[in-house]
């Protein structure tokens, strides 16, 4: 069983920064591929970043590449979401997603469980 829970969103201002986490309750996190996604009113939900089980395989989107830091630490069951030089297209609902599938996905079907998101809003 798995259940994610997300933390750490907010308001904050461009070139601000923010980190998120997102905790697993169950037994089992180092098992699952971990992921980041958001989605802003009225858009789909974008990829943001994910990571390897053992977190040494990173991918991002080339919107926040050079600017997130996805990191995990199993010991705590939990992944964050490390958010620097942020912008006002930032602003959406950040999820976290888990996949036991072993392979990383860049697209949201395979991801298993989801968190109920945070919300992140970024003025100018």
């Amino acid at each position: 069983q798995v259940d994610l829970l997300e933390s750490g969103g907010g308001s904050v201002q461009a070139g601000g920064s923010l980190r998120l986490a997102c905790k697993d309750s169950g037994f089992s996190f180092s098992s699952y591929v971990m992921g980041w996604f958001r989605q802003a009113p009225g858009k789909e939900r974008e990829f943001v970043a994910a990571l390897s089980r053992e977190g040494s395989i990173t991918y991002y989107g080339d919107s926040v590449k050079g600017r997130f830091v996805i990191s995990r630490d199993n010991a705590k069951s939990t992944v964050y979401l490390q958010m620097n030089e942020l912008k006002p297209e930032d602003t959406a609902v950040y999820y976290c997603a888990a996949d036991r599938s072993y392979a990383i996905s860049l697209t949201e079907h395979p991801y298993d469980y989801w968190g109920r998101g945070t919300q992140v809003t970024v003025s100018s």
